[in-house]
This record gives structure tokens, sequence and C-alpha cells, in this order.
């Protein structure tokens, strides 16, 4: 066995030029480890605190000195000498350090920069691919019964599918849409590399038909995906139809939509206050009547957030309604948090789950959430954030816990390509492995 022998934190740059912590993590038989952190733009009001220094005098107060001083003068020294590879000790410490539910003491940016560095530095320290660590995490040998073990369990790591950004609004691209995201899904592939080509040749042609069209076919949103004017959320769904046809495939059969409705962000005063179509303002029961209509007309088989984080109400009819039809996605609603997640499977909210683990704090904590979701037959969606790095646990993670689907961004901009790049190694690795 060995140890942690040092920590060491530092300030650097994510994809949207904000800061972000990184942490560099070593053993005490020379493993060397790192991570960094991702960032959102869309976050619940129940995520962990992004701990920034409000420093205006440095990146507009965005400055993450604060939490990195928190990771070497407090949270290193505190990891001393346990074990790299036990990642729930590790972050039982973490947690004991802050025990508040939203990490407001040390910010949750400290200490998911430690738990992802432990969680790479075990798998280093074991001689093992980061899946197969996380897979070991996931699935311990554990008397049967125990909190660990009470989950269904996955026979061995598995691809996930891709769900991929094609054209972005809301917080994501300056609040052009009111939706967030229209992404595609590739179920009709046979593997990875296959559901990749597919989705590269329709983003070419979709940015074809957006210039075609006169919108703006080049200039991309946060996680990707164009950012074009469009009249209305419809009619983005409509040109990434098109472009799934123009690219010879076809749409419900080889290529699936997905929606990211995001409703929390025009959700005010009990009404959802659509600003880019012409509904105006709705109830709960308007806006899935609206959902209800697009999956009726499209062939949309996910939607995410399609009512606000507090509309418990709204998400059980929702549920009711449309369960059996589409996946239905909690984000905000759920933000990576067990107890939230536990409620919802108790009111009938949902059958699916979001998981980001910058809203929760912890590797082992989303690796809970992951566990609970499972039990329940909620399926699991890995997902990265608007503001990512080149960091690329996100692809390992999802793998190595045989989450159904993976949440990346679009096939644009590195952040991106580095998770999907991953992706292509394990996928080459876990050859005959199909995409779950």
């Amino acid at each position: 066995m060995t140890v942690i022998a040092k920590v060491h934190a530092r300030e650097v740059l994510d994809s949207r030029g904000r800061p972000t912590v990184e942490v560099e993590m070593l053993d005490d038989a020379g493993h060397c480890a790192s991570a960094m952190v991702p960032s959102g733009a869309s976050t619940g009001r129940f995520e962990a605190l992004e701990l920034r220094d409000g420093d205006l005098a440095r990146y507009d107060g965005a400055g993450v000195l604060r939490a990195v001083d928190n990771v070497n003068r407090v949270i290193g020294p505190a990891l001393m000498g346990l074990d790299p590879a036990d990642q729930f000790s590790i972050d039982d410490r973490l947690l004991a350090l802050d025990p508040t539910d939203r990490k407001t003491q040390l910010g949750g940016n400290a200490l998911l920069g430690a738990s992802l560095a432990a969680l790479r530095l075990g798998a280093a320290a074991r001689h093992v691919w980061l899946y197969e660590h996380i897979f070991a995490t996931y699935e311990p040998t554990t008397a049967a019964g125990s909190e660990r073990a009470a989950a269904q369990t996955i026979d061995r790591p598995r691809m996930p599918l891709p769900m991929i950004n094609m054209i972005s609004g809301g917080l994501h691209a300056g609040g052009n849409l009111d939706f967030q995201d229209v992404l595609v899904q590739p179920v009709g592939a046979p593997d990875l590399a296959t559901g990749l080509e597919w989705t590269v040749r329709i983003y070419r042609r979709l940015g074809k038909l957006l210039a075609e069209a006169g919108y703006e076919g080049t200039l991309v949103g946060d996680e990707g995906g164009f950012g074009p004017r469009l009249k209305s959320n419809r009619e983005a769904i409509e040109f990434v139809v098109r472009a799934i046809a123009a690219a010879g495939l076809r749409p419900g059969l080889d290529v699936t939509l997905a929606l990211d409705v995001a409703a929390t962000h025009f959700y005010s005063d009990g009404m959802y206050r659509l600003r880019a179509t012409s509904g105006g303002a709705l109830t709960s029961d308007e806006l899935v009547d609206e959902i209800e209509r697009l999956i009726s007309e499209y062939p949309i088989t996910s939607v995410e957030d399609a009512l606000a984080e507090e509309d418990w109400s709204g998400w059980q009819m929702l549920t009711a309604r449309l369960g059996n039809k589409v996946q239905l996605v909690g984000d905000d609603l759920f933000t990576t948090n067990p107890a939230r997640i536990r409620w919802g499977i108790e009111t009938g909210a949902a059958n699916a789950v979001l998981v980001k683990v910058n809203q929760i704090g912890t590797v082992s904590e989303s690796l809970r959430a992951l566990r609970l979701a499972h039990s329940a037959g909620y399926r699991r969606i890995v997902s990265a954030r608007s503001g990512e790095t080149e960091d690329s646990t996100l692809a390992d993670l999802a793998v190595g816990v045989g989450a159904e689907q993976i949440k990346i961004g679009s096939i644009a901009r590195s952040e991106r390509l580095a998770k999907y790049n991953r992706l292509l190694k394990i996928a080459e690795r876990l050859e005959g492995v199909k995409t779950a």
C-alpha cells in the first residue's frame, strides 16, 4: 500500500477563460496525478458552492485563490498518510473538514479538486486504467446488504451512449433561445466510433443549413453547439432534424433528439415565461402540453429539466404523463444530491438523473448518487459542464460506473474532444463492448 505524500493546488483557466482549481497529488512511491475542476453556467441553487475570491482587481472577482489556499493549507495536510486507492476514506476525511451541505466552508471546488486528484492517483498506484479503478470502487465486493452493495450491479465497465450538443440557447449561448440545448443521440450506431462519425457529419450539415438560411453557422456557444438567433425553440429542433436527414441518416431510427429545457431559468412567480416563442407565460400544465406536442411531432427521446428545480408537483404530473414515452432527466432538480434523488424516487419525479461531480463536491457522493439512481431503475447520464478543461476524468467515470449515457457537449472545442478521444481509447480496449 502507498500513502499520499504531497498535495499541491494552483489556479488555472477553464474553457471560458475563467479561473478554476487544479490539484496535484503524489504518493510515497513516486506516483503522481492531477485533476482540474469543471465549472457550470446553468447552475441549480442547491449545488455545492464554487468558492470565488470576489476581488474585482483579479479576473473580475472570479479568482479561486481562496479555494487553492484551502487545499494547500487545510485539505492537503489532512490527507497525508491516507491510501489513495481508498476513495471513500479520502472523501470521508474531506467531508469531515467541511460538513456543510453545500461545502460553504472550504468550497466545493477545493474539495472536488482533491477528491478527483486522489481518484486518479489511486488508479496510478494500482497500475490500472482509471475506469477500471472507478469500476472497482463503484462495485466493491462487500457483503450483501451493505450500503455499497445495495444497488443493482453491473457486470463490467461499458461504453455509454453519447448525447451531443447541436444547437445551444439559454445561458449557454446568450439567451438566444428559451431552451438551453438541442442534442442528438446516435442510437443506431453499432459502436462509439461510428456514432461520433455520424455526429460530425450531422454537425457539418447543420452548419451549412444554418448558413444557407441566413443564420450564423460558424460561431458556437460554451459547449460547442451552434448559437444562431433563431425565431423559436421549434425552429431549432427542425434544423437539427433536417441536418440528420442531410447527413444521410434516419431521424428517429439512426439518430434521435434530446432537449435540455433548463426551465428553472425562465421560471418566476409560479409561471414559465418564454421569450423566444409566442407562448408567453405558461403554467406547468401548459409547458408540459407544449413538450408533449414536440415529442409527438419530432423524434425526441429525452427531455432534461423540463420543469423548474422546485416545481415538484409539476414534475410528478410530467412524469405521470410522459414517463412511459421518453426519458425525463433531472439536473437542476437533483443536483447530484442523494437526498434530492431519493425524494424524487419516492414522489415519482423524473426517470433519469444527470450527474455532475462538481454539483455535489466529492467523487464518493457522486458514486452514491449514481448507485441510488441505478437501484431505483433511473437511467444515469454522466455530464460535463459549460466551463471545462482538458481533464478527461469524466469519460472514465461514465465507463467505470456503466452509465447509460454521457453528455460532454458538441464535437467542437478541445476541452470536449479530449473526453471523446479518451472514450475512443477506452472503446478500443473494450473491443466488442457496445453502447449501453
